[in-house]
């Protein structure tokens, strides 16, 4: 299943222009780049990092990235955050009986296992009738993700717009998260990215061969789709069954290199491992990378021992989740322009007539003029 974001908007105009009378006619939900913790000292950007080009980079995203795009939406900021809001959707509309409503609560409070107490409430909320399926279920996410685009905050919106700039000279995206603010925000740029889940076996194969790198897959589901999420480990098999499809995406494994932004326990995620982890080998001769914050040493120092087998280099952006937009902002930018610089553009398959005849698209142009500055 895939869907496309559409919101009428201008394209665009180039990140750094200074007609001030044009932006104040056209007001954009990101402002133009500011110096994000500038008094504070920079991160290095890893040499082995900076100088990939776009065309070579899997962004996958995860939690963290939503949760700091919203935080003030507590279903972005975990697992149980998520269920704990469908719970609450769910007493909102009076779908369940007291008793049921206290179990449900008795399990989370207890922590149970948290897929099957998701697994258990979907399918109360998606009881069935004769070969009808209720559409509670449905009703539930779309409370829980109800109006993203006015929750979205300042510093979350760089980093979306990183993840942008890279997308758009020919990156490719993956995400863990059931939210769709990446193409929220793209489309008040003036981007339309489509919502893919593993459902659409055709556009998803495209994807994996680069045919649709203006998509995100979304390797859970996304909530526009609810027939496409996958929450409980009986329906990983549906969603691997297809063999070609998985082997075009364990290939992009095995020759690109994947950035995780927000990832936390990513690696240990089920649907990751069968796409990924178990299906490749010789890990350790792979190139990936995780862009963590450095709170704890001890733990910062085991997880980067932990990751390297699996061929994944645990990079620090900073020691706040904050340093995060900034670090990741110069890491694209630093990218970008060096694609711009030696290419010209990057190809990417959104380009308008304007652009094509230029030679490269807006954000590459505001690149561009930010190199040579």
């Amino acid at each position: 299943m895939a869907s496309v974001v559409a919101v009428k908007s201008e394209k665009r105009p180039a990140a750094d222009s200074q007609d001030a009378d044009s932006n104040a006619k056209k007001p954009r939900i990101c402002e133009a780049p500011s110096a994000l913790n500038a008094c504070l000292p920079q991160r290095k950007l890893l040499p082995s990092l900076k100088t990939k080009r776009a065309p070579e980079l899997v962004l996958v995203i995860g939690t963290g990235v939503s949760s700091a795009v919203a935080p003030q939406v507590p279903a972005l900021r975990s697992w149980k955050g998520l269920i704990q809001a469908l719970l609450d959707a769910a007493n909102d509309f009076d779908l369940l009986e007291e008793e049921e409503s206290r179990r449900f609560q008795k399990h989370m409070q207890e922590d149970k296992n948290l897929v099957h107490v998701a697994h258990d409430l979907i399918q109360k909320l998606s009881p069935r009738t004769g070969n009808v399926r209720s559409t509670f279920f449905k009703d539930c996410l779309y409370e829980v993700f109800d109006d993203l685009e006015c929750k979205m905050e300042h510093a979350g919106k760089h980093l979306l717009r990183s993840v942008l700039q890279l997308m758009e000279s020919g990156a490719l995206v993956l995400t863990t998260n059931f939210d769709n603010l990446l193409e929220i925000y793209a489309a008040h740029q003036g981007t339309k990215l489509e919502s893919l889940d593993l459902t659409d076996e055709k556009k998803v194969l495209e994807w994996a061969q680069e045919k649709r790198r203006l998509s995100v897959l979304h390797i859970h589901g996304v909530y526009t789709n609810p027939s496409g999420i996958v929450l409980h480990p009986a329906g990983y098999q549906n969603v691997l069954r297809n063999t070609e499809v998985m082997r075009e995406i364990q290939k992009l494994y095995e020759t690109k290199s994947f950035v995780f932004l927000g990832c936390g326990r990513t690696v240990d995620d089920t649907t990751f491992q069968a796409l990924f982890l178990e299906a490749v080998k010789h890990k350790s001769d792979l190139e990936h990378f995780m862009l963590v914050r450095r709170e704890d040493v001890g733990e910062f120092k085991k997880l980067r021992d932990n990751m390297l087998d699996k061929g994944i280099k645990v990079i620090s952006y900073g020691d706040e989740y904050a340093d995060l937009p900034e670090y990741f902002e110069r890491l694209a930018n630093e990218i970008c322009s060096r694609d711009v610089v030696t290419n010209g553009w990057a190809g990417s398959p959104a380009l308008n007539g304007e652009e094509q005849q230029n030679g490269f698209n807006g954000t590459q142009k505001s690149l561009l003029q930010d190199h040579h500055s």
